[in-house]
């Protein structure tokens, strides 16, 4: 089984599968895994609390797997933002090569990575911030549609669009991001100019995932109508899996006058990681996508990457020749 294309190459794996960046679930043992099964995985820089932390981490993967894999560095607005300069300078100084980067204003990280030689994924929720993530230097556009888990932006287009309009647009190879886990969503990909799938929610129901059976099954046992869009009010929509807390920030957001401080209690990383953990669902916010309505099992790694891959070359030697004369 092998469907090559130009991110293949480019970042020398056997499948074009990326594990995008997750809070609290890209640790060396979730990327360790994906690249194992001929993927691209990503430990999530954030997760370790401090820049020596993330070095560990970097040192933990590279002892699971002799595969690539890369960093996610995500740039978000913040009271107290981390030091983000400090953990790159980790990335870099640990001789990762590939680097997946998110939000905003990323100039800085590219320019210093690329003196470095590290490949730049960045991943943007819009044509504009593409090309202008293209200008700065990035190698490959992961262009995440609304269906996404995560921050999907405020123009709300969906990836049947999203995809194709950027691939008109951005000359460096694209991965279609959002609303990606099995073997048709590979296949549509490609057909829409795409030249591999970053995958976020799917991973998170797999054996190896770091969190609990019950967030697992809980994500199998979802439709795709089970998710919130929460932050709408404060510009910085974010979309969860629907459970008790999403549902109260949502009715709080919703209010005449609402501001973030309302909403805050409720939506800390701590109380998000409390809930993958114990697997407590009402403890807090479970990021996920609309994909949760494709989810039918939870799979091994190098089971659900190889299921993919031939099926998604069924669909492109069988299925879709049969209908060309």
């Amino acid at each position: 089984m092998a469907i090559r294309t130009k991110i293949t190459e480019m970042l020398g794996i056997q499948h074009p599968i990326v594990q995008g960046g997750m809070m609290w679930v890209g640790t060396a043992d979730m990327a360790a895994a994906v690249s194992n099964a001929g993927g691209l995985g990503i430990i999530t820089a954030l997760t370790q609390p401090t820049p020596d932390a993330l070095s560990a981490e970097i040192a933990r993967c590279r002892a699971m797997t002799d595969k690539p894999f890369g960093v996610n560095l995500t740039v978000l607005p913040s009271v107290n933002p981390p030091p983000y300069a400090d953990y790159r300078r980790a990335i870099i100084e640990a001789g990762v090569k590939i680097v997946e980067t998110a939000g905003g204003r990323p100039q800085e990280h590219i320019d210093d990575f690329k003196a470095h030689g590290v490949t730049i994924l960045h991943k943007c929720t819009s044509v504009r911030h593409a090309l202008s993530a293209e200008r700065m230097g990035a190698d490959v556009i992961s262009i995440d549609g609304f269906e996404c888990a995560g921050h999907p932006g405020e123009d709300d287009v969906p990836g049947l669009v999203l995809i194709p309009a950027a691939a008109d647009q951005v000359k460096v190879p694209m991965l279609a991001s959002g609303g990606f886990g099995d073997g048709r969503g590979l296949a549509a990909a490609l057909a829409l100019g795409a030249e591999g799938i970053n995958m976020g929610t799917r991973f998170c129901a797999t054996v190896e995932a770091p969190i609990h059976d019950a967030v697992k099954q809980f994500l199998v046992d979802n439709g795709e109508r089970d998710t919130n869009l929460i932050f709408r009010g404060f510009k910085n929509t974010g979309r969860v899996a629907k459970n008790s807390v999403s549902d109260m920030v949502v009715e709080i957001g919703s209010k005449p006058g609402a501001e973030f401080k309302d909403v805050q209690p409720y939506v800390s990383g701590a109380k998000g990681r409390e809930a993958l953990s114990t697997g407590d669902l009402d403890a807090g916010l479970i990021w996920a996508g609309q994909i949760q309505g494709l989810i039918h099992d939870i799979p091994t790694c190098a089971d659900l990457l190889a299921r993919i891959v031939a099926d998604a070359e069924q669909i492109i030697k069988r299925r879709l020749s049969a209908f060309v004369n």
